[in-house]
This record gives structure tokens, sequence and C-alpha cells, in this order.
């Protein structure tokens, strides 16, 4: 039942020696044209992998391209955001300290 799955498939022989040894099939002759579907096969699976990993290239930086966008302009937002903080309180007096009156304090728990 099993050949009919896959049909023009024939199982495999299993030669036993008198003794109740199996014995090794013998090797198949292959010819030239068999050797040389077997290298190009080979070689076309080498193609096709190395052009999967540069595809997989491709698309990280593809993707890295379009987030170094967002980055800038979220840092670009951070950066303006503590300098109008900075730039307001050296107007308030600022802190009592150092040249620009600003001090920081860390609070380690």
């Amino acid at each position: 039942m099993e050949n009919d799955r896959h049909p023009g498939h024939r199982p495999p022989i299993l030669d036993m020696t008198p003794e109740g040894e199996f014995r090794e099939p013998a090797p198949s002759r292959r010819n030239w044209l068999d050797r040389a579907l077997a290298r190009v096969g080979g070689v076309a699976l080498l193609v096709a992998v190395a052009a999967g990993g540069l595809l997989l290239v491709a698309l990280a930086v593809l993707f890295l391209g379009l987030l170094l966008p967002v980055v800038i302009g979220a840092g670009l937002i951070g950066f303006v955001s503590l300098w109008w903080r900075a730039r307001r309180l050296r107007g308030q007096g600022g802190a009592q300290g150092g040249p620009g009156g600003i001090r920081f304090m860390v609070i380690r728990r």
C-alpha cells in the first residue's frame, strides 16, 4: 500500500545470505550525465543559499534605513526637551551651584 502513495517508487531490495546476514547492495552504475547533473545541482543549491543570505542582508539594511529617521527624530526631540528645560531653569535663576547654575542629583535605590 505504500507504493500507492509514491507512483513509480520501488521498495528497497533486501538481499540476505543463508547465514542470515544482509549483503550490501551493488553500487549503481552512474554515467556521465548523472555526475554532471549532481554537480550542477550542487552548484545551484550553493547559489540559492548565497542569494538567500544576500536577501536577508538586504532586508536588514532596508529596515535599518527605515528606522534611522525615527531614531534621529526621537533623539532630536529628547535633546530639544532637555535643552529647553535647562534654558528655562537658567532664566529663572537656576539652582545655586556651579557656573551654569544647574546641579544634577542622582538618587540611588
